[in-house]
């Protein structure tokens, strides 16, 4: 059985990292690498870089962000944001991210996401979707931060990039991100029975109980956290230690 990873996400704005709710109200809680790396001495498993600026000029800022955090860090770094072409994939993996974490430029061409497997590596390619739960049941993909509704029917856009050789899903629930009610389990179940690849967990955590039922209750093989420790309301060790006595298989702390 593998063990279940603790992701510890974080929101990069103008270099900075911001936390909000429902991707509005943003907030600056640090600097992306110190906070990171404090994340490692605490036994994360994995971190996520998400540069919610993703634009053309603040370009350099990531890249040379991605150069420290790799210089700094053992654990694997993942990078998403304004993820459009191969030549991006290129750039952040040869300055030292591990995964590419890509969202509406794989709904604007599936393609890419088979066209990175095949260079890099399908354990490279991390496909971000957030979605809604419709009125009338399933769930809808959007895209643009949230704000386009891309009419794609969540389960059958997760089965296709399987298909075309993604390695994870990360998902997150828009109904639930930033409200720390808890992560949308039933979402993650439609998504884990659908696929055969690791689904990460986002959106909603706001206790240690969060993740534990989310591993108790569902498939998911990670979950994403923000709030809950850049405000320091708990460790990831802590987490750690409370899935350990919960019967949650999780890497060893040190």
């Amino acid at each position: 059985m593998l063990t279940k990873r603790i992701i510890p996400c974080l929101d990069i704005k103008d270099g900075k990292v911001v936390k909000g709710i429902n991707f509005v109200g943003l907030k600056a809680v640090g600097d992306p690498v110190e906070l990171a790396k404090s994340y490692e001495n605490q036994c994360a498993d994995e971190i996520v870089f998400l540069d919610i600026t993703a634009s053309y000029e603040n370009r350099e800022i990531i890249t040379e962000l991605i150069g420290r955090a790799a210089r700094e860090l053992s654990i694997p770094l993942t990078v998403g944001g304004g993820i459009r072409t191969l030549d991006d994939f290129r750039r952040i993996l040869a300055n030292g991210a591990d995964k590419v974490s890509v969202n509406s430029a794989a709904i604007a061409r599936p393609q890419l996401i088979t066209e990175a497997a095949q260079e890099f590596g399908i354990q490279c390619v991390v496909v971000a979707i957030d979605a809604k739960a419709r009125a009338q049941g399933g769930y809808d993909v959007y895209i643009n931060g949230g704000r386009e509704n891309t009419g794609l029917d969540l389960v059958k856009w997760v089965k296709q990039c399987e298909k075309l050789g993604a390695g994870e899903i990360l998902l997150t629930s828009m109904d639930k991100d930033g409200t720390k009610s808890g992560y949308d389990l039933d979402m993650l179940n439609a998504v884990c029975d659908a696929v055969n690849i690791p689904v990460i967990a986002s959106g909603g955590c706001g206790s240690i109980r969060d993740i534990v039922d989310v591993f108790k209750q569902t498939k998911a093989d990670a979950a994403l956290v923000a709030s809950l420790f850049h405000y320091g309301k708990a460790t990831v060790d802590e987490v750690k230690v409370e899935l350990s006595k919960n019967h949650v298989l999780v890497r060893k702390l040190t």
